[in-house]
């Protein structure tokens, strides 16, 4: 058993240690908003939080997160500056096909929590590992901007 606390609530699953986090989530807990985009942690579709960091979910072996709090694209919202940046993803109409939306707000939140007024060279650096197929990377710098601006 793998002891796991995901969105402030604790969880109990029967998975070998070396499964990854993503199909975790997905297969064994439902939480499918989380995506399984690449599998080489080069994408950033399955980006969570781990104590607050972004780190790619299909790369990370359950047995090592420990204690340590994860928090899915369906808990961000529960946190001011989760609840921020989707707002302003709405505000925005970022979303194209949405497939790696959840990575990319994930990744955002991440950066507005730990620089609260990003500058352009910090939205690219945070973002750089998200890709989006549909190019909506201008619409995505702009409600991370708003984001910031409304905090």
């Amino acid at each position: 058993m793998v002891n796991l606390r995901i969105n402030n609530d604790l969880k109990s699953v029967d998975v070998p240690a070396d499964v990854p986090l993503l199909w975790v989530l997905r297969d064994v807990l439902g939480l499918t908003g989380t995506k399984f985009g690449c599998g080489i942690a080069q994408c950033g579709a399955c980006t969570v939080h781990v104590d607050g960091n972004p780190v790619r979910s299909c790369v990370l072996a359950v047995g090592s997160i420990g204690e340590r709090a994860i928090t899915t694209i369906e808990g961000v919202g529960a946190t001011p500056t989760g609840a921020g940046v989707q707002r302003a993803w709405l505000d925005v109409e970022v979303v194209q096909c949405g497939y790696c939306q959840s990575g990319q707000i994930m990744s955002a939140s991440a950066l507005l929590r730990a620089t609260p007024h990003p500058s352009d060279a910090d939205i690219d650096a945070a973002m750089a590992g998200n890709i989006c197929r549909c190019g909506t990377y201008v619409r995505i710098r702009e409600a991370i901007k708003k984001a910031a601006q409304e905090a």
